[in-house]
């Protein structure tokens, strides 16, 4: 019964192989073969770059891209008198042991009809800070806290033994 099976089963293995190899592919294989006979595409050369020329940054004297431009009109309200400078007598503050770009306002507080500013020292420590107290290593004082922002003057080097006062703006950073 076994052997009868198997040579069943090569039989319809036979049959089928058989009915594939039918003329009706003929097309198919005349299309290739015209395909092939055909003569082959031209590959475009590789394009010539431009020689590299380096560039060179002439600007180290002037305001870093960095920072956000002072707004002259600002400047022009403020007193440029030879009396501003920083005192040195006062004791200074955690928050002017970092750079003012690393300052960050997150959010505020109203406690009592005080409005206190949140800010984060950028290592990730929330601190609460009021009008007046200072931050920044430029002698940044906070003139003004609103619910979108805070106002700075900064007392900055203008030479030797000349100091001027600069306005600076931080605004409430945006969750993406």
């Amino acid at each position: 019964m076994n052997i009868n099976l198997r040579q069943l089963s090569c039989l319809a293995i036979v049959f089928l192989l058989a009915s594939c190899s039918s003329p009706e592919y003929n097309d198919l294989d005349g299309f290739m073969a015209q395909v092939r006979a055909e003569p082959r595409g031209v590959i475009a050369p590789i394009p010539i770059f431009k020689t590299y020329q380096a560039f060179r940054y002439n600007a180290a004297s002037m305001r870093s891209p960095f920072e956000v431009p002072v707004k002259i009109r600002e400047i022009a309200n403020l007193s440029m008198s030879s009396d501003v400078k920083p005192n040195p007598k006062r004791t200074k503050e955690l928050l002017e042991t970092f750079n003012i770009e690393a300052i960050l306002m997150v959010g505020t507080l109203e406690r009592g009809g005080t409005v206190w500013a949140l800010v984060d020292d950028g290592t990730g420590s929330i601190h609460q800070v009021l009008d007046g107290n200072f931050l920044g290593k430029n002698h940044g004082r906070i003139v003004d806290i609103r619910h979108d922002s805070m106002a700075l003057i900064e007392i900055i080097a203008n030479g030797p033994d000349s100091w001027i006062e600069r306005p600076r703006t931080l605004k409430l950073k945006e969750d993406s």
